[in-house]
């Protein structure tokens, strides 16, 4: 429900929205870009802070004369390509004097301009840093007071009166609050050096002023510096940090499989303040980068509470809905705590960089403890954890190679290395391959992958993007994966594949339209078929004939009078499923090449007994040979 809202804000809002930019037109093309990354994931919290991102950023758009690549590297549909043809073209021809130059850019198409529009301008003049004075933060800081509030016309069960004798026998059937949804946020900006701000939210049920609480369920507030000397960032309260490809901690959403199949690169890196609703994805305390020439040093530390249901210092699993209406998740909130502390070096140029990140968190003296199970097997457990990791790039003008390599305390490794090639302006091709250990574990991990966590999965991504002729470009991927152990609701190893091609034809600036195929399959425990249910039960008899055709060594009355009482007992299963019971079957290995039907068997007595109303046993040969090689794989 949370995902639709997201979605559904962000169509709301296309035709409802402003940018300071020299360009009107009538849709916002970028956030029909976000909308149709809301459509491709179920990470919402992430889109949700990627949408709040972006339009800051059309609050506080670039100016093109004086926009820097780290700059333009926050924009997650431009490539790398685009961006450095764009400061060539400024560094070879001067400043420019119009937004229209972009056309004169070779590797930025109309769809492209379209996108970026939002988020640049066109200065008069080039104006110096202002001084950090009071009186220059009084006359040019920037105030802004957003509130909201929603309330659902139609009425849940959970507002609902309940007698007291109800509440005190079943005491979750009643929300603790009020039906309605209110948030409050609050920021102050100073050209982009300095953001000061707080968030005070509760949600929809949870108590806002009543005998159980008084106030607002969750309060957020930062401070962050940037850009000041050496300094390149201070954050002090809540904050988001990502370094390298993800592997080891991002905060940060990027597209992975889009329409920008040859952009897979996690560009961000670094500290950004949280400046969001989202309860759970952020880090509270202090954190800071210095700059020494081409050296960036960050550390970073944070301290907090979380939700949990605890039991004896152990809890099985964090809570991170952000939802406290009913008296279990009261019980839940806030009930451990969680230590983390690191650090990044990174060397970077513009055609080289390598970075090494650190990062520990501890429980104290809780410790977590999933409930055993055969898919969760290498999940983490215990009171602590460390990630290592180290991130790279390395570059010329058509060839460029990246990736990080990381390792989790237990020893597990995991990595991501990536080949980007671009022979000419209209073709770019992408070829990465990803190794997650089923063993790593990184509770702050987030790379490129088809699950959710940066583990048990390896794959291949190949992505071609090609402009074959002016105003029309094809885009094309394919994801070939798998995952080495279970998964919740997978019970055995399992892969799949994702391929996508998509024709995009723009022939002016206000008008666009493509053409998309995707094709997704994924590998999942299988189903009753059509309704049926199917009993099978191995037998190893090595049946054989004599010369005379008597058969010999095959199940006798006990193994068909058990067969036929296994189906009896399944009845009321089947019944209460609507299922059939189509087949009950004796499966027995055979030297042959192939799978055959030896016969079937039955009992007279049970069939009389029954009315006919059971199935006769099949006999069924399974080559043993080739179900052995199957059982190996």
């Amino acid at each position: 429900m949370k995902r639709l809202f997201i979605i559904l804000s962000i169509i709301l809002l296309i035709n409802s929205y402003y940018a300071n930019s020299q360009i009107e037109y009538s849709v916002d093309k970028w956030m029909e870009y976000v909308e149709e990354l809301a459509l491709e994931t179920e990470d919402t919290e992430r889109i949700e802070s990627l949408y709040a991102d972006l339009s800051y950023l059309t609050e506080h758009p670039f100016d093109l004369n004086a926009v820097t690549e780290e700059q333009l590297k926050r924009l997650p549909f431009l490539s790398d390509r685009q961006i450095e043809q764009l400061l060539s073209y400024r560094k070879r021809y001067g400043n420019m004097v119009s937004i229209y130059e972009l056309k004169n850019i070779e590797d930025i198409d109309f769809q492209t301009i379209s996108l970026l529009l939002p988020f640049v301008y066109i200065g008069d003049n080039l104006v110096e840093k202002r001084l950090l004075t009071v009186k220059n933060l009084l006359k040019y800081g920037r105030n802004e007071l957003q509130i909201r509030y929603d309330q659902c016309f139609q009425q849940k069960k959970g507002y609902g009166e309940q007698t007291d004798s109800i509440l005190s026998l079943y005491p979750n059937r009643k929300y603790r609050g009020e039906p309605f949804y209110h948030s409050l946020r609050y920021s102050y900006t100073f050209e982009d050096r300095l953001q000061a701000g707080f968030v005070a939210e509760k949600d929809a049920g949870e108590p806002f002023w009543n005998a159980y609480h008084k106030g607002y369920d969750f309060y957020s507030a930062h401070l962050f510096l940037k850009d000041i000397n050496w300094l390149k960032s201070l954050a002090i309260g809540d904050y988001k940090m990502s370094f390298g490809q993800g592997l080891v901690i991002s905060n940060d959403f990027s597209p992975s499989r889009t329409a920008v199949v040859a952009q897979a690169e996690r560009r961000t890196n670094g500290f950004r303040r949280h400046f969001s609703t989202n309860e759970q994805d952020f880090f509270r305390g202090v954190a800071s980068t210095i700059t020494i020439k081409n050296l960036d040093i960050s550390v970073f530390y944070s301290y907090r509470k979380m939700d949990a249901a605890v039991d004896r210092l152990t809890f099985t699993s964090l809570k991170t809905d952000g939802l406290h209406r009913l008296q279990r998740d009261w019980e839940k909130r806030k009930m451990i705590t969680m230590q983390v502390y690191g650090g990044n070096i990174r060397y970077a140029t513009s055609h080289f960089h390598v970075g090494l990140t650190a990062l520990s968190y501890s429980f104290g003296k809780f410790k977590m403890d999933p409930d055993p199970k055969p898919y969760n097997l290498f999940y983490f457990r215990g009171s602590n954890n460390f990630n290592i990791g180290v991130d790279y790039m390395l570059k010329s003008n058509r060839i460029k190679f990246y990736g990080e390599t990381a390792l989790s305390k237990n020893g597990a490794i995991s990595t991501l290395n990536a080949l980007q090639l671009t022979p000419a302006s209209y073709i770019s091709f992408l070829v990465l391959y990803r190794y997650y250990d089923r063993r790593y574990q990184a509770l702050f991990g987030n790379a490129f992958s088809q699950g959710s966590t940066v583990q048990n999965e390896q794959g291949v991504y190949m992505g071609l993007q090609l402009t074959p002729i002016a105003r029309w470009k094809l885009s094309i991927y394919a994801d070939l994966f798998r995952f080495p152990w279970l998964k919740y609701g997978i019970d055995a190893p399992s892969g799949g594949q994702e391929y996508m091609a998509q024709i995009d034809y723009t022939p002016s600036r206000n008008y666009s339209a493509y053409l998309r195929y995707k094709y997704r399959q994924k590998e999942k425990n299988r189903t009753f078929e059509n309704d049926n249910l199917v009993i099978y039960d191995a037998k190893y008899y090595n049946t054989s004939f004599d010369e005379n055709g008597n058969i010999s060594n095959v199940p006798g009355i006990e193994s068909l009078t058990k067969q036929i009482l296994y189906e009896l007992a399944y009845r009321d299963f089947a019944t209460e499923n609507h299922l059939i019971i189509a087949k009950n079957s004796f499966l027995m290995p055979t030297e042959r090449d192939e799978d055959y039907i030896l016969g079937t068997g039955s009992l007279g007595l049970l069939k009389n007994h029954t009315n006919g109303d059971i199935n006769d046993i099949t006999i069924e040969m399974i080559a043993a040979e080739r179900a052995f090689h199957q059982y190996l794989k």
